[in-house]
């Protein structure tokens, strides 16, 4: 059964977290997760409604929470259980505050209940390869450019001799990504080796550390065969590990770091009904 919820903002004087206006969530009839979307929110072109569909439980708390996948611990199915959700934000609310509202939605309406911990667990420590960094440090001032302005040209994306997406070289985003199934590619412009080692993270699902002793800011792209969308065994590309040492001329090192751990309690399956 498909179930949805409605919130409407309370009016009480001595309110202290802002509430979504109105906020509809219902279980995605597309539990597969063929497609996924998410649009506006605060810092956005469209501040005042957030949208996602296919969103997973476990990226919504993840966003509530403001967590690394690896921060999370929870039940396997938060993971493939899907929702629609469509949220009008009070005019002025920050990015903070949409994050509280989240929270609030996931208690009232999934039963949520939590706890934090901290865990020891595997982690990597980025750091320069053998025959040292494959990368170029970025101009001292870069050209300003409004990311916004750019328009993408129109039709599918042009591909390299590998297959893999073409970013056009006069698009000004500083991170902009690209993918054709399992083959990623993210270009990093002005760019710190913190940066990386917190965008690898997400890709590895364990902490990583820059220990590269590379201060600068730098202008790279990565490209690599998401590791999630192959069968096993596929040696058709690059995984992230190959990539990062020859592309960039880094590598990761395992090691073991305490992480502070947001750990499930109890969540529904399907929200509450009005």
């Amino acid at each position: 059964m498909i179930a949805s919820i409605a919130i409407i903002v309370g009016a009480g004087a001595g309110a202290q977290t802002p509430q979504f206006e109105v906020a509809s969530v219902r279980l995605s009839p597309d539990q597969r997760g063929l497609s996924l979307s998410m649009h506006g929110g605060p810092g956005t072109e469209d501040p005042g409604l957030y949208t996602c569909e296919n969103c997973e439980i476990w990226g919504l708390i993840e966003r509530a929470f403001n967590l690394k996948a690896y921060e999370l611990s929870g039940p396997a199915w938060m993971r493939t259980t899907r929702l629609i959700i469509s949220a009008k934000i009070p005019a002025g609310a920050t990015e903070e505050q949409f994050r509280l509202m989240l929270q609030d939605l996931l208690i009232e309406r999934f039963k949520l209940t939590f706890h934090r911990e901290k865990k020891e667990m595997p982690a990597y420590d980025l750091v320069v390869a053998k025959n040292g960094p494959k990368i170029k440090e970025s101009p001292e001032a870069p050209p300003l450019a409004d990311p916004g302005a750019y328009k993408p040209p129109p039709g599918p994306s042009k591909k390299d001799k590998d297959g893999f997406p073409i970013i056009p070289l006069e698009d000004p985003r500083p991170m902009m990504s690209a993918m054709d199934g399992p083959r990623w590619v993210q270009r990093f412009g002005h760019r710190t080796m913190e940066q990386l080692a917190a965008y690898v993270a997400t890709l590895v699902e364990r902490p990583v550390v820059d220990a590269t002793g590379l201060k600068g800011k730098y202008d790279f792209t990565l490209k690599w065969m998401n590791e999630r969308l192959l069968p096993p065994n596929d040696d058709s590309g690059p995984k992230i590990f190959e990539a990062l040492q020859t592309q960039l001329g880094l590598k990761l090192e395992s090691t073991k770091r305490m992480v502070d751990i947001l750990v499930v309690d109890h969540i529904e399956k399907a929200p509450t009904e009005n």
